[in-house]
Parts: structure tokens; C-alpha cells; sequence
């Protein structure tokens, strides 16, 4: 007899033991209303009177899912998202909101549609970084009414029309071949001003193109084999010439 009273006692109390993990907060609902808030550890509730709605309080992740919208310069562009959030008050997350998971999502697709409706297709493409902090900011105060943080919206992908994505291509192509012709354009200049100079320093140098020539001449490999041609300016026919007259006149008179 005492057995079959000992069994229903032990059956309740196992019951109403509960359990709730380090990452975890539990409210407790009694007879339909709030009651308390298990911290994580061993807890007991009163069973059949009592039931437990169980919250994890770690950083979740949600997919934006992806979002046909028109950008400020009538561009249409498919593009989607992800949202990071943790539930900062259990209590308010599970009494005010039916499920708060579908309502961030809810809030970040709206906000979403809103900043990047009153954007450029090149902001767009140029500012994702910034475009997920205006979103965040957006979602941040609808979120904290819910009991939630947001702790981070990342713009993920961004498509646009195929005949669009060929024309961005056609022009990023022209605009590199752009750089490139004003690149060489600037290297054909540098290089025309340095020859000049350098004529301009022959030209005004006494004996500056005879030096050059001997520095040719030197620089050629002593290979018996080769037969080279040199069209020397008669300047040097006529300085060679005085030299060897001098030095005649020198040794007449020696």
C-alpha cells in the first residue's frame, strides 16, 4: 500500500524537475500567467499547474530571403541578406510577440526594401557595408520591442538583369582600356621630353655627340667576324684631321 502511494509521489516530483543549460533561460507560466524566470541550473515547477517556455539567449542567424527591389535610379536588383540577433529579454520575447523569429525576419525584409529603394545602383554595388548599418538601425528599435538585439545585417547577394550585367562588363572593359591608352600616352610623353632633353644637352655641349660616338664604338664586342659600318659627321673627319696636322708639325719641328 505504502508502495503504491511512494510511486505517484516520485512520478510528480521527476516531473517537475527541470533542467535549463548555461545558454538557455526558462519563463515559467502558472495557471496561464507569468510566474518566474529559471535561471540556468536544476529547477522544479509544480507539475500539471505549471508549464516552461525554454528561450536560447545565444547569437542567432536568419536568412533575408531574396528581396525584388528598385533602386533610386529605376534599376531592378534581387538581393539578399542575413540578420544576427539574440534575445535580450526572454520575458518580452515570449509574452509580447507570437514568434519573434518570424517578426525580425518580417522587420529586416521591410527595412531592407526601404534603404535600398532610396539608393544608386553604384552606392548599391559600392556601400553594402554601409547599407547593412542603415538596415540594422532601421530593425534595432521594432526589435527592441521584442525583447531582441541585433547585433549585425550582412547584404549577401545582389543580382541584376542579364542584359544589365553585360553592359556593366562592356563598360568596365572600356574603362580599363581607357586607363591603359592614357597610361601609355603618359609613358610616350616622358619619353619624347627625355630624348629632347638629351638632344638639347648634344646640341649644346661642346664635343657631346664625338663622345657618344667613341662610347659606341667602345661598347661594340671585338669580334673579328663583324663588319661595321659607321656614318661619322664630317666634324670628326676634320677634328682627326687637325690633330694628325699637328701632330706632323710638332715632330717637323722637333
Amino acid at each position: 500500500m505504502a508502495l503504491m502511494i511512494l510511486i505517484p509521489i516520485v512520478v510528480v516530483i521527476l516531473l517537475g524537475l527541470r533542467i535549463v543549460q548555461q545558454y538557455e533561460t526558462s519563463i515559467v507560466f502558472r495557471l496561464g500567467r507569468y510566474n518566474r524566470t529559471l535561471q540556468p541550473g536544476l529547477s522544479v515547477i509544480i507539475p500539471f499547474l505549471e508549464w516552461v517556455h525554454t528561450v536560447d539567449m545565444r547569437v542567432l542567424t536568419m536568412e533575408i530571403p531574396k528581396q525584388q527591389v528598385i533602386t533610386k535610379d529605376n534599376v531592378p536588383v534581387s538581393i539578399n541578406g542575413v540578420v544576427f540577433f539574440r534575445v535580450a529579454n526572454a520575458q518580452t520575447a515570449v509574452i509580447e510577440v507570437q514568434d519573434y523569429r518570424y517578426a525580425i525576419s518580417q522587420y529586416a525584409q521591410a527595412a531592407l526594401r526601404d534603404v535600398i529603394g532610396g539608393m544608386s545602383l553604384d552606392d548599391l554595388l559600392a556601400e553594402r557595408e554601409q547599407i547593412g548599418q542603415s538596415i540594422q538601425h532601421n530593425v534595432a528599435a521594432e526589435s527592441a520591442k521584442c525583447g531582441l538585439t541585433v547585433s549585425g545585417i550582412k547584404v549577401q547577394d545582389v543580382d541584376m538583369p542579364e542584359e544589365l550585367k553585360k553592359m556593366m562588363s562592356r563598360q568596365a572593359s572600356a574603362e580599363r582600356e581607357k586607363r591603359a591608352t592614357i597610361t601609355k600616352a603618359e609613358g610616350d610623353k616622358m619619353a619624347a621630353e627625355n630624348l629632347a632633353q638629351a638632344a638639347r644637352t648634344m646640341l649644346t655641349s661642346a664635343g657631346a655627340m664625338q663622345l657618344r660616338t667613341l662610347q659606341t664604338i667602345d661598347g661594340l664586342g671585338p669580334t673579328a667576324s663583324n663588319t661595321v659600318v659607321f656614318l661619322l659627321p664630317v666634324e670628326v673627319f676634320e677634328g682627326i684631321k687637325a690633330f694628325t696636322a699637328a701632330q706632323q708639325k710638332a715632330g717637323a719641328g722637333g
